[in-house]
């Protein structure tokens, strides 16, 4: 999967994937207009996003209905590494009628969330430099 990063002014990054456009901005105290989500929030919402498509699945393939039922996602940051999230939280809220049976499946199932695998087997990174032909 190939992604294109771009610059659109002021401090606004937008990413271009098949036909998505993922954009992002600053906020005024951190010199952007606050015109959407910064990219560490969209990468935090990931997570929950993820693992609500796993719960989701799950709930589709039982036949379960999702109303009612919604992730909760707390970041907890670390105290000795300042801009980072030590503990990330996932509560699943099920509405009464919800079998208590599945709690536990539910939960295993948004244990499955590939964005939540790539912390336990991170990926390597290589960022370098290319010099493009000119226009």
């Amino acid at each position: 999967m190939e992604m294109i990063v771009d610059f659109p002014g002021g401090a606004r990054v937008d990413t271009h994937f098949g036909e998505f456009t993922v954009k992002t901005d600053q906020p005024p105290q951190g010199g952007g207009q606050g015109s959407a989500p910064t990219p560490f929030a969209v990468f935090l919402a990931s997570i929950g996003a993820c693992a609500g498509i796993y719960v989701l699945g799950f709930c589709k393939q039982r036949g379960l209905s999702t109303e009612g039922i919604r992730i909760v996602q707390r970041m907890h940051a670390s105290p000795l590494s300042q801009g980072l999230v030590q503990r990330v939280e996932l509560e699943i809220q099920v509405p009464p009628e919800f079998p208590e049976k599945y709690h536990e499946a539910l939960i295993r199932s948004a244990d499955q969330c590939l964005v939540k695998r790539h912390f336990e087997k991170p990926p390597e990174f290589d960022i370098h430099t290319q010099v493009m032909a000119s226009a």
